[in-house]
């Protein structure tokens, strides 16, 4: 399975779950790039969020990564 396909089948469910949303960006060099919508784009711990993201894919990927996080608002909430 690949990164993409881990954060599209496995992650974005369980963040769901809570209001939130999660869109793979790219992975260049060790960096996972990941837009954060819904609740996500508003949490003020993301920062745990990713680290435990970070964490399960070297858990059932055995691949390291270090996510860079973006946040995205709707934009009706950008007025």
């Amino acid at each position: 399975m690949t990164v993409k396909d881990y954060i599209e089948n496995v992650i974005q469910p369980k963040l769901q779950g809570d209001g939130g949303w999660v869109e793979y960006e790219s992975l260049e060099n060790g960096k996972l790039t990941l837009v954060f919508r819904g609740e996500c784009s508003k949490c003020l711990i993301l920062n745990r969020c990713t680290d435990w993201i970070e964490e399960q894919i070297d858990n059932d990927l055995n691949k390291k990564v270090s996510i860079v996080a973006i946040r995205k608002r709707p934009y009706f909430q950008e007025i």
